[in-house]
């Protein structure tokens, strides 16, 4: 049902060379988010400028938080690390805890169930029953990714950091809220858009369109994966900045 990923078919320097630019591009991106995590949840003070400045700060946190999240999910399909499962489980564990106290080990085995079965009963991301409403999809969806335990995770990191002196506000403003735009911007670009039943067929058994974003505003909204989901379907392991070279075109 797939094809070899541009990252299989490398000779071995290139692959190597991949896996570099993939770890620049995941410290880059966790760098800016925990620089703005830190620095906003516990140095920030409120007042008439900072609060016209949050919006911007809350946007950009909510993109890196979606990046987190794309990154967790190259380490999934081993196109961060090629070869080096440890390294991928590292980083993309990491990566989901930041983002919002989600478990990798919990959400690896529902992904690869997605890339199995997508578009039917059977793809935990998808709602079978509702396959063109968003409403219900995405509460279906974020029941199935948020769970009692991120909650008791996430509760048990504000607490600590309440207690190194960060306020309630700054914790709801800079993380819960990012977060849960990252939640809407990978379920809208990265789930729905490309995966709702529309009256024109898919093209095949993957059950996933891609559409035609302009590179950046690809990038903005889901590092690619909107834009070029139905080449990800085709070509999993390419990492998610190769996405707008992947084989197959639009």
């Amino acid at each position: 049902m797939s094809v070899l990923s541009a990252a299989d078919t490398r000779n071995p320097v290139s692959r190597d060379g991949d896996a570099r630019t993939s770890l620049l591009l995941a410290a880059a991106i966790g760098l800016a988010w925990l620089t703005i995590h830190v620095g906003a949840i516990f140095f920030w003070r409120w007042n008439a400028m900072t609060v016209l400045l949050a919006v911007p700060v809350i946007l950009v946190q909510a993109w890196l938080s979606t990046g987190l999240f794309i990154i967790a999910h190259d380490c999934m399909h081993g196109s961060l690390m090629p070869g080096r499962r440890g390294v991928n489980t590292v980083v993309g564990t990491l990566c989901l805890a930041a983002y919002a106290g989600l478990s990798y080990r919990a959400l690896f085995p529902k992904h690869h169930a997605h890339h199995a079965a997508p578009g039917t009963a059977d793809d935990p991301d998808f709602h079978a029953g509702e396959p063109r409403r968003a409403g219900p999809w995405f509460f279906r969806f974020f029941l199935g990714y948020y769970t009692h335990a991120q909650i008791l995770r996430i509760t048990v990191a504000a607490i600590v950091y309440m207690l190194l002196g960060a306020s309630l506000l700054n914790i709801v403003v800079f993380w819960a809220i990012p977060a849960l735009l990252a939640l809407v911007q990978l379920f809208l670009f990265g789930t729905y858009l490309p995966h709702r039943h529309e009256d024109t067929p898919f093209a095949d058994a993957h059950n996933a369109r891609s559409n035609a974003l302009s590179p950046l505003v690809s990038l903005m909204t889901c590092f690619h994966f909107g834009t070029y989901h139905h080449q990800h379907h085709l070509s999993p392991r390419t990492p998610w900045w190769r996405l707008p070279s992947s084989i197959g075109g639009r």
